[in-house]
């Protein structure tokens, strides 16, 4: 009998299926499960055809693009006056930095959002990626200062830091304070969870001082109050005590946060960690941590967007940020001045676009955390 003779072929894997649900299905799932939700929801749908209308007719078809103040002020009432934007646009992102040197404060403030999209990016993330960020950091205050910083002349003419404002002082406040923040965070809540009673009590009576006041109150004290308690003639510049006040006060929450985290983590995986003969700084960072952060992961961010915006209130203390430069921009000029709500949509677009790119990037953090808890 002969035995047939076999052939083996390999077969290309094929994609994996992708359900395919109609769209009436969709929307039939997430908009209208039950009458109840179906009413809300056409409620819903007929206000936005009602007030859609009204917006775009203001902000689009009966709106001034060019900076005509004359224009502005006939269509007033029945179309936006959107040039004040190009009219005002220098003063509204670069506060009252010196006309002639406003390259410097655009090209610090590119380079601080190359770094920080770059530290973003997984590829990146060495050691060097350190020594970056320093280089950047010694760009950013080299450019806008100028003079001579750290005995190094820059060759560039001095500009004080109460000349600086508008998008460069925001993002400079928003990702130094962030930066700084985090580790001190991390140790506070450390240190509220230690057995020790006296490193924990200093722990919890600062946070719960920290968080019983708002931050505008820390921001006068770091302001006015902190520079009477110092010897006569001595005062640190007003953009560090600030700078101060708002990592201090974001650390605060990011503690709170932390814990969170951390009574998270089964009691289980430290004693595993004892028996393995680690110590407590290891157990901390090798064990306890990471899945401690991958929990709060939402918390971490919602604070970073949190401390970005809160950022605003340093106009308190004479230093025009982007909304603090806004309205330096519209009260100084009469005939700009009735467009302030053109010029507070404009400067919303901006927060939303930084709010909104942080939190999508929470969001892929959050699938690369599940992706590795599924292994």
């Amino acid at each position: 009998m002969t035995t047939p003779h076999l052939t083996h072929r390999s077969i290309s894997a094929k994609p994996t299926p992708v359900a395919k649900t109609p769209l009436l299905t969709r929307c039939q799932t997430h908009l209208w499960p039950t009458k109840g939700q179906a009413a809300i929801t056409a409620l819903l749908v007929a206000g936005l055809l009602w007030w859609l209308p009204t917006v775009l007719s203001w902000g689009l078809w009966h709106a001034v693009w060019h900076a005509d103040a004359d224009s502005c002020q006939a269509l007033r009432g029945v179309g936006a006056c959107w040039g004040v934007v190009s009219e005002k646009y220098r003063l509204i992102l670069l506060g009252r930095y010196p006309f002639d040197a406003q390259w410097r404060p655009v090209v610090a403030t590119l380079a601080l959002v190359s770094v920080v999209v770059v530290s973003c990016l997984p590829f990146f993330w060495r050691r060097s990626l350190a020594l970056l960020w320093v280089a950047v950091w010694l760009l950013f205050f080299g450019l806008m200062g100028g003079g001579t910083w750290w005995g190094i002349p820059t060759g560039l003419r001095w500009v004080p830091s109460d000349q600086w404002g508008g998008l460069p002082l925001t993002l400079m406040l928003a990702t130094l304070a962030i930066t700084l923040a985090f580790p001190l965070g991390v140790v506070l809540a450390l240190g509220r969870q230690s057995t020790l009673p006296a490193l924990r009590s200093v722990c919890v009576g600062y946070i719960e001082l920290v968080r019983g006041v708002p931050l505008i109150s820390v921001l006068f004290m770091a302001s006015f109050m902190f520079p009477l308690l110092l010897p006569s003639g001595t005062s640190p510049d007003v953009l560090l005590r600030v700078l101060v006040g708002i990592t201090l006060f974001s650390a605060a929450y990011t503690a709170e946060i932390v814990r969170g985290g951390l009574q998270a983590v089964s009691l289980g995986q430290v004693e595993a960690a004892a028996t393995l003969g680690l110590s407590y700084w290891q157990t901390q960072r090798k064990i306890v941590l990471p899945q401690a952060l991958s929990m709060v992961v939402p918390g971490i961010m919602n604070n970073f967007i949190s401390t970005f915006k809160d950022t605003s209130l340093v106009t308190i203390v004479s230093l025009y940020e982007l909304t603090g430069s806004m309205s330096l921009a519209l009260n100084s000029d009469a005939d700009w001045r009735p467009y302030k709500i053109e010029g507070y949509l404009f400067i919303a677009l901006i927060y939303f676009g930084f709010c909104f790119s942080m939190s999508r990037y929470s969001l892929w953090i959050e699938k690369q955390v599940n992706k590795s808890k599924l292994r």
